[in-house]
């Protein structure tokens, strides 16, 4: 199933409890335990500068877009084999819509 619109505000409340514990998506946002996602869209996997990434990152080559964010989103481990990632990912395909759609909103 590929991505559909999601709803960004359902999106930032998830991102809120899930993810920003270890991302930012501000411009001026720092790297924690997770790369900033500021530019995330047409960006290609393991390049954020000054995070320090698993050569599974780096060597994945992926570029993110919609798409490529629902399918990894769902189980990071299987996507990308070897990436330090810790979240077990989003199983619903609607809370995947919802992410993605605040990511497109914030992260531009």
């Amino acid at each position: 199933m590929p991505y559909s619109e999601g709803n960004a505000k359902n999106g930032a409340k998830l991102f809120k409890t899930r993810c920003a514990q270890c991302h930012t998506v501000e411009a001026d946002g720092a790297n924690k335990v997770g790369p900033k996602l500021h530019g995330l869209f047409g960006r290609q996997s393991g390049q954020v500068d000054g995070f320090q990434y698993t050569e599974a990152n780096k060597d994945k080559g992926v570029v993110w877009d919609e798409n490529t964010l629902f399918d990894y989103l769902e189980n990071p481990k299987k996507y990308i084999p070897g990436t330090k990632m810790a979240f077990a990912g989003f199983k619903k395909p609607k809370e995947r819509n919802d992410v993605i759609a605040y990511l497109k909103e914030s992260t531009q």
